[in-house]
């Protein structure tokens, strides 16, 4: 009888598991990753109540509690926590001491990547101090607006972007305060910073200052409808929940961990360092990233975790082959915006190295995770995820495809997109979800808000992303909307291209928008321009000016010369279907060039030359 009984539970079981790998395949890793996720929440719970609240908090922790494991190696140089906490104190001392800067006053930081950005930035952290983030690949009238925006009253370079600062110096000179990191000034226009530190304290401050978790932290700047950089105001909150990406995807305290993206993105900084920092890891980081010494910085430091954007997993697997990309330690790779043939391309050339993608945003904290090994998902939308208290809410919105704004019903509220169905991806405003808005600019703050979406009162994050959830429960990235795409890793604002394009003396309008090209990651810049009555194209000038004007990623590499522009009733430029048409000869009429880098100049497209660049045998 208890044979019997034993026999028809086991069946039972065996048939209950058979059914949950058939109908929930995923449900042990959803489990799994459900309570990896409660057990940070409860980490960060112990820490608040130990007083480290903090992105600075943690640091000081590590600091205190592994003073003499390796934090930085940079090229030949390995510096402990101990000794980034006491450089920071140098800085902050001589700061405070020469600059005579405070709690809340705001610094803007441009730097390479370097230890001395994090030292930096961590000593102005300890004075209370808002940093403000500058792409070290912007010109001279982008530096301007970014300084303007924010409100830094002082400037922080390093040397290499001294000439920089100079061209912006004369609308500077009486309202800014600029150091250089060096131990010399280039001129009586900067202070130089690293000579100070000799003669300042590495002791803590005194006085430290009292921050509230709710307050901003950052500046990130972020391309957008404006044209020009905004500067978003990332919090505290943010910044510490951040930190706990490299956790989940795998990492932990033992792991060396290689980063190469620029550390005035979120990435590298609160994703990368910051966690780093949360799990008392090691960090190799890189000046630039290099396709020929990534494998090889791997070998030599014995990297375990590797950041990456997709760009950059792109240039590896197009890289020749070196023998050190099989004799790696790496086992996993944590980031955003791969590809799907790049992904299988990527784990079947380089060996067992688990990839973990991920989707996140620099003005809200709304993100995803893929947990699994399915390859181009971006995340998971399954029952333990939508757990609010666990993790973010968010919906998925039908839009109209001709002008992307979400499609509201009679009564004026949103709709749903359906399973299968790419919709916008937007997140309901909580404590947990802050939006601190662009500094300097309400008017933009208030366009990425959706109000009274499902109900009268309530207030969204529009992310502007298009998202797509499958029936299987997995999110997939499929497009980002408005006035903006992504290239070589970077966001590129249209208006801003635009007006830089309209400077030119024979060019009356121009339309920028994104194409693809096959094997390339992103959209690479086009424009459809109207040359003015009586003028040509002039392609070297053309070339001259966005070279001078225009970091590399926001170059259009296509020009399609029309007689004029498509715009909507109320005058918006039409983009959808210049992006449908792409820049194929066979599909218009109109005039198509194409920037040739080794002629300086606009070259006329031909089939051939088309046929060559989708190909990949002329590469941009």
């Amino acid at each position: 009888m208890i044979a019997v009984v034993f026999s028809s539970l086991l069946a039972g079981l065996l048939a209950l598991l058979l059914y949950q790998r058939m109908a929930y395949p995923f449900l042990w890793v959803d489990l799994i990753y459900y309570f990896k996720l409660r057990g940070y929440r409860k980490t960060l719970q112990a820490r608040m109540q130990k007083g480290i609240v903090t992105y600075l908090d943690c640091f000081l922790y590590q600091a205190k509690t592994n003073p003499n494991k390796p934090f930085i190696i940079f090229e030949n140089r390995t510096l402990t926590y101990q000794v980034v906490d006491r450089r920071s104190n140098k800085f902050a001392n001589a700061f405070r001491t020469e600059g005579s800067l405070k709690q809340r006053d705001i610094v803007a930081l441009g730097m390479f990547n370097e230890p001395d950005f994090i030292c930096v930035w961590l000593g102005l952290c300890k004075l209370g101090c808002e940093v403000a983030f500058l792409n070290v690949n912007i010109k001279a009238k982008s530096l301007l607006h970014c300084l303007q925006s924010c409100g830094a009253k002082t400037l922080v370079v390093g040397a290499e972007l001294v000439q920089l600062v100079e061209e912006v110096l004369p609308a500077l000179k009486d309202n800014m305060t600029v150091w250089v990191v060096d131990h010399t000034s280039p001129s009586e226009d900067f202070s130089s910073l690293l000579d100070k530190l000799e003669h300042v304290s590495g002791e803590p401050l005194s006085d430290p200052p009292k921050v509230d978790i709710m307050s901003n932290f950052l500046f990130i700047f972020t391309s957008g409808t404006t044209g020009l950089s905004k500067a978003a105001r990332v919090g505290h909150l943010k910044a510490i929940m951040s930190m706990a990406f490299l956790q989940m995807c795998g990492a932990t305290s033992d792991d060396i961990i290689y980063i190469t993206l620029p550390l005035y993105h979120m990435s590298a900084s609160l994703l990368g360092i910051g966690g780093c920092i949360h799990l008392g890891a090691t960090c190799v980081l890189k000046k630039k990233f290099s396709a020929s010494q990534f494998w090889k910085d791997c070998v030599k430091h014995n990297v375990t975790v590797v950041q990456y954007i997709g760009e950059l997993c792109r240039y590896l697997v197009n890289h020749p082959t070196v023998p050190e990309e099989k004799a790696h330690s790496v086992r996993l790779a944590a980031g955003s915006g791969l590809r799907s043939d790049v992904w299988m391309e990527f784990v079947k050339r380089f060996g067992k190295v688990k990839i973990r993608e991920g989707y996140g945003l620099t003005e809200a904290s709304i993100g995803f995770l893929n947990y699994t090994d399915e390859v181009g998902a971006i995340g998971r939308a399954s029952y333990f995820n939508k757990v609010q208290s666990l993790s973010m809410p968010f919906q998925l919105l039908r839009y109209d495809p001709q002008t992307y704004e979400p499609v509201r019903t009679d009564s004026g509220r949103c709709i749903q997109a359906q399973i299968g169905e790419a919709g916008i991806l937007v997140a309901p405003l909580t404590a947990m979800n802050q939006f601190l808005g662009y500094a300097g600019n309400n008017i933009l703050s208030e366009k990425k808000l959706l109000r009274n979406v499902f109900k009268a009162g309530d207030v969204y994050f529009n992310t502007g992303d298009l998202l797509l959830h499958d029936y299987r429960d997995f999110l997939y990235f499929r497009d980002r909307i408005g006035d903006t795409f992504r290239w070589k890793g970077e966001n590129v604002s249209t208006t801003e291209v635009s007006d830089v394009l309209g400077l030119l003396d024979f060019i009356q309008e121009a339309n920028v928008y994104g194409v693809t090209i096959p094997g390339y990651e992103g959209r690479a810049g086009m424009a459809a321009i109207v040359l003015k009555p009586a003028h040509k194209l002039n392609g070297t000038k053309l070339y001259n000016h966005v070279v001078k004007t225009l970091p590399a990623y926001a170059w259009p590499w296509f020009l399609r010369i029309q007689t004029s522009l498509d715009v909507t009733e109320t005058f918006k430029q039409q983009k959808v279907k210049l992006v449908q048409e792409g820049f194929n000869p066979d599909v218009t009429q109109d005039p198509l060039y194409f920037l040739d880098v080794s002629k300086k100049d606009y070259v006329y497209l031909t089939l051939t030359l088309y046929q060559d660049i989708v190909s990949g045998k002329t590469h941009l």
